[in-house]
């Protein structure tokens, strides 16, 4: 059964909650981890599937969500 992409972020980020010691107040972060993870996931698989490197679009994404959890991790 495929579970859709918002299913797969949230199991993810419950993943990482539960993985960082069940801390409440930090679910944006959660999430934008786990968002992070599984589209770097897909855009890799779809990467490998047409036998390519990861484009440099996808790198750039990467580098912006994690310049967004460093500003969430801060403000919080």
């Amino acid at each position: 059964m495929q579970f859709s992409l918002q299913q797969r972020i949230r199991e993810r980020a419950y993943e990482i909650w539960n993985t960082s010691g069940r801390m409440h107040g930090h679910a944006e972060r959660h999430w934008l981890a786990a968002e992070r993870q599984i589209l770097s996931e897909m855009t890799a698989q779809t990467a490998v599937a047409q036998n390519k490197p990861a484009p440099a679009r996808q790198r750039r994404a990467a580098a912006s969500a994690r310049s967004q959890l460093k500003k969430v991790a801060k403000a919080m």
